[in-house]
């Protein structure tokens, strides 16, 4: 067919005709027909209701709802009428997906309309490191090889191993632990007691174990704790007392003295569980010992010379006056206590209401096997709760022997039958009474508690003048000392507020015990001589 043919045909891109019947490259291919498909097109109804709703459109300044230069958009070339009747379309020769320009061109990425689905990149597998090890962290290799180092240096020349007298160095300077636990860690690596640890012992325990990379707190915890449990009982801790009393400085004159070692220790011991086991079950359990600060004060005893400077738990001089206090009351020196020697305490300065409470066990069980008395242990916790009020023991211990029904309040009638007493002793020494009903509103404004009718123990505990509303009910003494504060004192308190109340009544005491016993050695005419009554008991 011969067809006549004047028009530009560059100006007629072959793709805007959107024929999906008929292949681009035929059309470019003959110019005259795509003219004429053209021209037939424009003369379509469709075609002509299409231009001028474009028309109005654009006159308007709405969207062209037109389909763009790609032959892509199936959907855009549908919305367009066909010249080609439904049904009519003549079948395309069998070709390869590969060579097809419009495959290529749907392969190479979306439309210029844009295609709602858009591309997503893979996910990007992040490695998260291990973060729980059974048997603790590894060492890192840095640290593991600066470690190796130093043991190296320490096991030179000790081919067959340490012995225990030489072990102290690699205990203080390896391990970062206080030299008094030399003896415990070397039975520990030492399991078979061969007297030696050697050198592949002892970084199988301490680096391949992982003690290396552990706190010091969890290390102490595994070197004292015996296997299969998850406490320290009180026995753990003697093997580390034995070892200061044998070779610290500040403790070197007990060693003529065993029997006192002994209840130096027993009193360390005491005091050690009454701060930081607060469970009261005699199982101190590594939560415990991380909360408190008896890892500060082992530090701190390994480093001080005098012991007396280490106020927590090791000071000889609080030791001696908690023993002393006890021989006093000890009057037939059997190591038991009853009422009647408790009664004494102080110049009588309890009342026999609260002296019952006490022995009745209900702040805390006796350890003494004997009904009705009281042992060394039970009076540790005693003095150090009634010396000290502000310290969280000694408010729970009070305030369980407050609190009568054990419902866990306080109530005013608990609060009367113990001040009955207390009224009654300021009658009889001729001292002017205060009302309960004035006592009453004075402990109001000093605790604030949440319920004015009732004080819980977390009321207690959120007031520093708790340990004052305990002495106003039962330490007639102390009760007469606040009403008539001396200034003195209070600008002393203020001098060292690091002090504790227990700090400040051991210092006191230990000068007035240690007077009194220089007063006797002289009206005896040997200040040399030790007496031999506190030695009675052993």
């Amino acid at each position: 067919m011969d067809l006549d043919f004047n028009g530009d045909v560059a100006s007629l891109d072959a793709e805007l005709l959107q024929l999906p019947e008929v292949s681009p490259l035929a059309i470019k291919a003959n110019p005259c027909v795509a003219e004429k498909l053209f021209d037939q097109w424009l003369s379509l109804p469709e075609t002509n209701s299409l231009v001028k709703s474009l028309l109005n459109n654009a006159k308007g300044g709405g969207p062209l709802n037109v389909a763009g230069g790609s032959s892509t958009n199936a959907a855009a070339s549908n919305s367009l009428p066909s010249m080609f009747p439904a049904g009519s379309t003549p079948p395309l020769s069998p070709r390869s997906s590969s060579g097809s320009p419009r495959i290529m061109k749907q392969r190479a990425g979306p439309s210029a309309l844009g295609s709602p689905l858009k591309l997503v990149n893979e996910p990007v597998k992040e490695l998260i490191p291990q973060f729980y090890f059974l048997n603790g962290r590894p060492p890192p290799n840095e640290l593991k090889e600066r470690c190796l180092f130093r043991i190296n240096q320490f096991f030179y020349g000790h081919m067959d191993g340490l012995q225990m007298h030489e072990f102290k160095p690699v205990t203080k300077e390896i391990c970062k632990l206080p030299s008094f636990f030399s003896t415990a860690l070397f039975r520990k690596i030492d399991v078979d007691c061969t007297g030696v640890v050697t050198r592949d012992a002892f970084v199988d325990y301490w680096i391949n174990g992982n003690m290396l990379t552990k706190d010091i707190a969890t290390q102490i915890y595994i070197i004292l704790k015996q296997p299969d449990v998850k406490y320290l009982a009180q026995d753990d801790f003697k093997p580390v007392l034995r070892e200061l009393l044998s070779t610290h400085p500040g403790l070197e004159f007990l060693q003529s003295t065993p029997e006192f070692q002994e209840r130096y220790a027993e009193t360390v011991i005491y005091r050690i569980f009454y701060y930081v086991n607060r469970s009261g079950n005699g199982r101190l359990t590594l939560r415990e010992l991380k909360r408190s600060n008896l890892i500060a004060a082992m530090q701190h005893a390994d480093e001080e010379e005098d012991i007396n400077k280490v106020l927590r738990y090791f000071s000889y001089e609080h030791f001696y006056v908690i023993y002393c206090k006890f021989w006093e009351l000890d009057t037939d020196h059997d190591f038991l206590i009853d009422k009647e020697n408790l009664i004494r305490y102080g110049n009588h300065a309890l009342t026999y209401r609260i002296v019952d409470r006490i022995f009745s066990q209900v702040p805390r069980k006796f350890t003494s096997k004997v009904e009705g008395k009281m042992g060394y242990e039970d009076f540790v916790y005693f003095i150090l709760s009634e010396e000290d009020k502000s310290s969280e023991p000694s408010l729970e211990y009070w305030f369980k022997c407050i609190d009568l029904d054990g419902n866990g309040i306080i109530t005013r009638n608990e609060m009367q039958f113990f001040y009955e007493e207390q009224l009654h002793r300021m009658e009889c020494m001729a001292q002017e009474p205060v009302l309960f009903e004035d006592i009453l509103c004075q402990i109001v404004d000093m605790i604030s508690p949440e319920d004015e009718s009732y004080f819980t123990l977390r009321d207690l505990k959120g007031s520093k003048l708790s340990g004052s509303v305990f002495n106003i009910l039962f330490n007639l003494n102390k009760f007469m000392a606040f009403e008539t504060r001396d200034p003195f004192l209070i600008r002393q308190e203020r001098e060292n507020p690091t002090l504790t109340d227990w700090d400040r009544f051991a210092h006191r005491e230990y000068i007035r015990l240690s007077m009194e016993e220089d007063a006797e050695d002289a009206s005896n005419g040997s200040a040399d001589v030790w007496d031999e009554s506190l030695e009675a008991p052993f």
